[in-house]
């Protein structure tokens, strides 16, 4: 404990003794020394007994009043590391910092209120948020610092991204305001924990939220996207008391009409063959308005979304909602709710329906439309199909086993979609995922039928794996046919740099990361779940293969404790064992695989005994006094 107080004198000596202006460059110094007397802070007063405790009460005193000091100070270079150094005191002093903080709190509520630099608004709002945060545990002191306080905050922070007409309930979006995401991310934090305390602000953070969320072009990050649709989604936790589940049902499900709404106007360019199993659905009409427009909807959509126009600004409103719907199955609701599963396979059995097309005639386009509008629409299907299947897939995860009823319906629309569209990386990837959730909850109970349904599926997983070949007779034939060859068609430039036609034969799934994870991913899932007698042995060969060439040692793994059974009339099976200790023959893993240590069996009397050195000496004593006399 020396040795921190020693810490906590000397920040306080540079915090009396520096110039303020030079106080940042010092600041994050500061903070790491506060984190280290962490154990100092928060010890409580009622266990200090040592001596050294009145100078340890004097330090921490001296100290909360400079940074007390230091949140009113007249310049910014002053409150800026006031604020970063509050942070970092009540994260290290826990309750005992967070007692004395109502001080903090009103400093840093009334920097929201000034006119300081972003950086220091920022980092005040995050300030905030860890107080209210670390006060959720202690319902004294929320009752004493964050019920009075937490009003305030909401409405300064929103103020802070938005402006609130007198005469109106809800707020208008600043342009380009530089504070929106920590804004977003402070609310979806605190919302879950002081649901009451935000109910009166709900219209305004919804008006706020259906601005970033209906915006149909790319102005605002994904990130802030991302965390808006979150916010959006935990707003049901302000309903009033037991009202909470059915007003996520209600949104959920809003949510499931909007897109319908959506895709009546994108999917108007071809004949659609689904028929909705909701009556509701079968009455409206698929795709209304005038077909010589162009494609738009003006009206508001069924949760408050602005209208739209243009096909890819209709792409992208259905992107962002079948991602909303997916953060509505994977996000933790504070009571039950009922998932509307029917309703969600409805709508991913309508957009995973419409496919591209391998031919022209193939299509039942719908005539008023142009053959522009139709290609633009194909080229666009893969985007949308790959939100479709990341619902499924989450789908699948909250489900867990209760998929089991509807995993062939799954199934059967994965497949359509990559039989169509495997051509697309980002199909590719998302199919990879999906197949991969599904076959670890319900890959014990396929049938035959459907393991050598995903054959297609896991070809193409090894060849995203491997790297390219290269093609001989390409090869040859390109020499044959030099002298043939135009001089004028020949590139120059790749006689004098060959390495540009090797750099365009790399693989293709390099470039795409996400690509590769999802791929290397599956095939452990498929080897430890999917039954192994349902595998073809050339399926498992090409598995095996691209396994030791990527030297995946999960999949390695999975594949040596998985082996195929013996089968009469097959030879022996292979093992892919040696390439497995070959290639990580230093781990402890690998070790225990090849040549486990057991312990020793012995007598079940004698099991967790030890027998000791003066044990064995005490047997042996009546046995010789026994001998002794036999041998005179």
């Amino acid at each position: 404990m020396a040795h921190m107080l020693m810490s906590l004198r000397a920040v306080n000596h540079r915090l009396t003794n520096l110039p303020v202006e030079k106080l940042p460059q010092v600041a994050a110094s500061l903070a790491a020394s506060l984190t280290e007397c962490g154990e100092l802070l928060s010890a409580p007063q009622s266990q200090r007994t040592n001596k050294g405790d009145s100078e340890t009460a004097v330090q921490i005193h001296k100290l909360v009043t400079r940074l007390t000091s230091l949140l009113q100070d007249r310049t910014c270079e002053g409150r800026w590391t006031a604020v970063v150094l509050v942070k970092a005191l009540v994260e290290a002093g826990q309750w005992e910092m967070l007692r004395g903080s109502e001080p903090f709190v009103r400093g840093l509520m009334s920097i929201l209120n000034k006119s300081d630099p972003v950086t220091t608004k920022v980092m005040a709002v995050i300030a905030l948020t860890r107080i209210f945060h670390l006060t959720y545990q202690y319902p004294t002191l929320v009752r004493e610092i964050t019920t009075p306080s937490l009003p305030g905050f909401i409405t300064s922070t929103l103020n802070l991204i938005s402006v609130k007409p007198s005469s109106e309930p809800t707020r208008r979006l600043k342009p380009h305001t530089p504070f929106l995401e920590v804004v977003l991310h402070a609310h979806a934090e605190l919302i879950a924990r002081h649901p009451t305390i935000f109910r009166p602000f709900t219209s305004q953070i919804h008006s706020i939220l259906q601005a970033i969320v209906g915006s149909t072009s790319p102005s605002f990050p994904q990130p802030v996207v991302e965390v808006a649709e979150q916010l959006f989604i935990a707003l049901h936790t302000c309903a009033p008391k037991n009202t909470g589940g059915e007003e996520w049902k209600n949104a959920c499900r809003m949510t499931i009409t909007s897109i319908h709404t959506t895709s009546n106007h994108v999917l108007r360019a071809i004949v659609e063959q689904w028929e909705s199993v909701d009556p509701e659905l079968r009455q409206q009409v698929l795709h209304p308005g005038d077909y010589a427009r162009e494609m738009g909807n003006a009206e508001v959509d069924p949760l408050g979304l602005c209208g739209w126009q243009g096909l890819d600004s209709g792409v992208r409103r259905l992107v962002i909602l079948l991602r909303m719907l997916s953060a509505f199955l994977s996000t933790a609701t504070a009571s039950t709710v009922a998932i509307p599963v029917g309703s969600i396979l409805d709508l991913t059995t309508r957009l995973m329906s419409v496919t591209v097309p391998s031919d022209a005639s193939n299509v039942q386009a719908n005539p008023q439309i142009s053959r522009t509008e139709r290609e633009h629409l194909f080229a666009e299907l893969p985007r949308i199909h790959s939100a479709t299947a990341k619902v499924l897939q989450t789908l699948v995860n909250t489900l867990g086993t209760g998929v089991v009823p509807v995993a062939q319906t799954i199934l059967e629309q994965t497949l359509w979609v990559f039989r169509a569209e495997k051509f697309s990386r980002e199909v590719r990837a998302s199919v990879y995922d999906l197949i991969q959730a599904l076959v670890a909850h319900v890959g014990q109970s396929m049938t035959k039928k459907n393991v050598s349904s995903l054959a297609d599926i896991l070809r193409t997983c090894c060849l995203d794996l491997l790297p390219p070949e290269r093609d001989a007779k390409e090869a040859s034939s390109d020499s044959k046919g030099k002298s043939k060859t135009n001089p004028g068609a020949v590139n120059a430039d790749f006689f004098l740099n060959p390495n540009l036609k090797q750099g365009r034969q790399t693989n293709t799934s390099s470039n795409f990361p996400i690509l590769t994870e999802a791929a290397s991913d599956l095939l452990p899932v498929v080897l430890s779940y999917l039954p192994t007698e349902f595998i073809s042995p050339p399926l498992r060969a090409e598995i095996d293969s691209t396994i030791i060439m990527t030297s995946d040692k999960k999949a390695m793994f999975a594949s040596v404790l998985n082996p195929l059974p013996a089968v009469k009339g097959r030879g022996a099976n292979v093992s892919i064992m040696p390439f497995l200790a070959r290639s990580y023959a230093s781990d402890l893993e690998v070790e225990g695989l090849i040549r486990p240590r057991m312990p020793v069996l012995t007598n079940a009397n004698s099991i967790g005994q030890y027998n000791t050195l003066e044990d064995d000496e005490e047997e042996d004593e009546p046995m010789s006094t026994t001998l002794r006399p036999m041998l005179l």
